[in-house]
């Protein structure tokens, strides 16, 4: 008997918060408790949990689709046999996203088409399943948006709308040169970030080319501290996936051989 009242409460206490979920009253769900009849509240209770399914669906697309991702990726199709971690994170850690919530930052460093972007990518849309706020942009789309929004005096609105984040992915760092006062407008970014929300950002170039990069060694410090304090560096490999599997791929050994025999 004590068992039967403990799952009708149970019970209850469920239907109740999906009730007040589409904003019933608590007059509203004690009638729909006391005045339904068992089957009524049963076909109820079932109607609620569609409608929150079809709900949480379509908010997990709309957060994918605001997050910017060049394509769909998912976890399960990395290959993480040339992923190196640190041992201060390992790689059920970076799996289970803690990273977001601690508000730490990951660095991919690796050749390109190691797989930086495409395990970016993953975590992303895993962040955005699990509701997390995500955007992904290229360091170049990055500073086209700050340039642009500072011309239109509205930097402040967009560093704003970036610092309310929980991820802001940041591929292909270092595929471009960088101006003094970019280098700037990405300093601010990150500064924003530190200790308020989660960066990963993908390179091919180690710190000591960052410099060279933004044209600035001092920026360029002031940025690799931010990231390295709270950061983990993650290294992707030197092995070219994207060469591996393409269909060119015996063209272009053939080329390399050739251009090796011929000492060109």
């Amino acid at each position: 008997m004590k068992a039967k009242q403990a799952q009708k409460e149970l019970f209850n206490s469920s239907f109740t918060n999906k009730l007040r979920q589409f904003f019933f009253s608590q007059e509203g769900v004690r009638q729909a408790l006391e005045n339904g009849t068992p089957k009524q509240i049963e076909y109820l209770n079932e109607l609620l949990d569609c409608e929150l399914a079809r709900r949480t669906e379509s908010r997990k697309a709309r957060m994918i689709k605001h997050a910017g991702f060049p394509s769909i990726k998912s976890i399960d199709e990395y290959d993480f046999s040339n992923v190196r971690f640190p041992a201060l994170m390992s790689k059920e850690e970076v799996l289970s996203l803690e990273f977001i919530n601690q508000k730490r930052t990951l660095i991919f460093y690796g050749i390109c088409g190691s797989g930086k972007t495409m395990l970016s990518i993953a975590l992303g849309i895993r962040a955005c399943n699990e509701g997390h706020k995500v955007k992904f942009m290229t360091m170049s789309q990055l500073i086209a948006r700050l340039a642009k929004a500072r011309s239109e005096e509205l930097l402040e609105r967009t560093l704003l709308d970036l610092r309310k984040l929980d991820l802001l992915i940041i591929d292909e760092w270092g595929y471009c040169q960088v101006s003094r006062d970019d280098a700037q407008l990405l300093f601010r970014v990150i500064a924003d970030s530190y200790e308020n929300k989660s960066l990963i950002v993908t390179t091919n170039l180690p710190f000591s080319e960052w410099g060279k990069l933004m044209t600035d060694e001092q920026l360029a410090t002031a940025i690799i501290d931010q990231l390295v304090h709270y950061g983990h560096l993650i290294d992707t490999g030197s092995k070219d996936w994207r060469l591996e599997h393409s269909l060119m791929r015996d063209q272009v050994v053939t080329v390399k051989k050739g251009r090796e025999d011929t000492g060109k």
